[in-house]
């Protein structure tokens, strides 16, 4: 089954907001067997919405669309059903009487007639009540193509796709099997992996696709398989992933289907009952907020420094002023002594510090823009690395921020 989805808004067109709904209901899909070939953004326009729904028709199985459900004058994408369709708007009495229970339990404002306007469906269409709004879904067909209609707000919208849609889904389409497994390696670019894994690459079967995902410090490696035979498509993907793993095993931090890498190092930490604080000059506090993103990092991240003024770096974690004289700011001592400053603070096993010239200008430092120092301490030395990770500033921090967990990762794992 082919799926498209049309998100409706010019808000998603001049970039005010973010169009989240669309990875929501492509990662709901997938789950259930639906492959989606195309997502599509169009404007708060009749015409352009018409020419959308004309082409998914031509194109697609499913149509999912997002917006313009609401009781203003620019949510138009009943009317444009209506026209698409070739159908009329009708009362629909349950969605009436949901929307006036909902302003008597909870809305003080007056109920005005654009409200009781949203009780208004077309004809054919089958409604999806939603429980969390006063807009609801509408399920159609035309000509073997099935046009599901959903509102644009987010949390509307994940009800309704969640009780309404899926469970309708599955139960109208035989779908097959959808599996993905996302290898998470960090410290080494992609080309260097696929130079590596070339041969077990040429040799993955035709039913198994491999994809490499790159990022700033990181790469995924994502091997994606479908079938309606599920317990083969498992079994294929299994034996493939055994002899793909022992060729990256250096690089090789975990799944990420199971988790990131900040749980996986959480996680670690709790097993071997050891703790984590961290000191951060010029990532400025991002790889602690890598941790606490996460519920249950109090079990083993202490707190974290962002040290990101000189006399922070020796008043708070007690960094010796003559190193700073010595080596300056950005250096391998000054990393080394704020990891050792942050454990002892802390009280913590192991401790993350970073210190670099993210730019663009250089600061307290005469290092050259793009080096970095992250240091590691753990129960049993300090050690430093040095980085030239480039001129962006974006990019530096968040090469950093992947190259510290890369670090700390290896060794707690040493346990």
């Amino acid at each position: 089954m082919k799926a498209e989805i049309i998100t409706i808004g010019d808000e998603i067109l001049i970039g005010q907001i973010v169009d989240t709904n669309s990875t929501f209901i492509a990662k709901a899909l997938n789950k259930i067997g639906i492959s989606i070939h195309q997502i599509t953004s169009v404007q708060d326009e009749k015409s352009h919405i018409l020419d959308a729904l004309n082409r998914a028709q031509a194109n697609s199985d499913l149509v999912l669309l997002t917006g313009g459900l609401g009781p203003t004058k620019d949510d138009i994408t009943k009317t444009t059903f209506v026209e698409f369709f070739q159908d009329q708007l009708v009362s629909d009495s349950a969605v009436l009487a949901h929307i006036k229970d909902i302003w008597k339990k909870y809305i003080k404002q007056p109920l005005l007639q654009v409200n009781l306007d949203q009780a208004l469906v077309p004809s054919k269409a089958t409604v999806l009540m939603n429980a969390s709004g006063t807009a609801p879904g509408m399920w159609m067909e035309k000509e073997g193509t099935v046009f599901i209609a959903l509102p644009g707000v987010p949390f509307e919208m994940k009800a309704l796709l969640q009780n309404e849609v899926l469970p309708r889904l599955s139960e109208a389409f035989e779908l097959p099997f959808i599996l993905h497994k996302t290898l998470l390696t960090y410290g080494v670019g992609e080309s260097i992996i696929a130079d590596r894994i070339s041969d077990w690459e040429t040799n993955l079967p035709s039913t198994i696709k491999l994809a490499y995902l790159p990022n700033l410090g990181r790469v995924r490696l994502r091997l994606s398989s479908k079938g309606f035979d599920k317990e083969l498509v498992e079994k294929s993907m299994a034996e493939e992933i055994q002899t793909l793993i022992p060729q990256i095993s250096d690089v090789f931090v975990g799944f990420e289907e199971d988790n990131s890498i900040e749980q996986i190092i959480g996680n670690q930490l709790v097993n071997i009952d050891k703790t984590l604080a961290v000191a951060e000059s010029c990532t400025g506090g991002k790889i602690a907020a890598q941790f606490t993103n996460h519920p249950g990092a109090s079990k083993y991240f202490k707190g974290g420094v962002v040290a990101y003024d000189t006399q922070i770096k020796t008043a708070v974690l007690g960094v010796d002023k003559t190193l700073i004289d010595n080596h300056s700011v950005v250096s391998l001592e000054v990393a080394k002594a704020m990891a050792s400053g942050v454990q002892k603070l802390f009280n913590s096993d192991y401790a993350i510090a970073t210190t670099g010239n993210a730019g663009p200008s250089k600061g307290d430092s005469d290092a050259e823009i793009g080096t970095v120092y992250i240091a590691i301490a753990t129960p049993n030395q300090v050690y430093a690395q040095e980085y030239t990770l480039g001129n962006q500033r974006h990019r530096i921090m968040i090469k950093t921020l992947n190259m510290a967990l890369t670090l700390i990762q290896k060794e707690i794992f040493k346990n």
